[in-house]
């Protein structure tokens, strides 16, 4: 008699969604930080369309901001830029996303990487309980909210109990930041990759830069 298959083992894929309005070295920073710590086969980075909750600010536009995401994370093969937002008309809502993601990678375990105020910020989302069906809440631990305040804000809420923590190193950058440094004409060197710093300048959004 033949031994019984093996059962496949789930490949754990994370999914880091934002606006990237521009990508910088802390996104980059955090995807590698949930890739290392929770054993991920590849993140997912997920540039937003349309964010449901407010207008983006000084938006180059969607297109431009999915190939900055695509030069950031260009030979990296541990990280892989998704236009499936992008690609879609009206708002984008992370339930739908999971979704469409679980349908395309059906045995695949979906990470879904947050900051910890985003993660307390859950049960305000639209259909979060949907949101926890399809994938595993993967929190990042830093300084801002605490993880007792983070179980509070999840308490009750099916499928938060199996969610999981990361650490995160403190890393001070921003893309609001970044913006500012484009219109006042200062160097982006050590905050984004030189690819997104030469994209920018190439293009002249945010107001155009040198890019060294």
């Amino acid at each position: 008699m033949s031994e019984p298959a093996a059962q496949a083992v789930s490949e754990r894929v994370g999914i880091l969604g934002g606006t990237f309005n521009p990508p910088h070295l802390g996104h980059l920073i955090f995807a590698q930080e949930a890739h290392e710590q929770l054993g991920l086969a590849r993140v997912i980075v997920m540039p937003a369309g349309q964010p449901p909750h407010k207008p983006l600010k000084e938006d180059p536009g969607a297109a431009h901001r999915l190939e900055l995401c695509r030069r950031a994370v260009a030979g990296d093969a541990r990280f892989v830029v998704s236009e499936l937002e992008v690609g879609r008309a009206g708002p984008s809502y992370t339930a739908d996303t999971l979704e469409a993601l679980k349908a395309l990678m059906p045995d695949s375990e979906l990470f879904l990487l947050v900051g910890g105020d985003v993660a307390a910020g859950l049960p305000t989302w639209r259909e979060p309980q949907r949101v926890l069906a399809h994938a595993r809440l993967a929190v990042a631990q830093r300084r801002g909210t605490s993880r007792a305040e983070i179980d509070r804000a999840l308490a009750g809420l099916p499928g938060a109990e199996r969610s999981v923590f990361f650490r995160m190193p403190q890393i001070e950058i921003s893309s609001t930041d970044i913006r500012r440094r484009v219109q006042q004409h200062r160097p982006l060197t050590y905050l984004v990759p030189e690819a997104v710093a030469e994209y920018i300048a190439q293009h002249r959004i945010y107001g155009g830069i040198n890019p060294t």
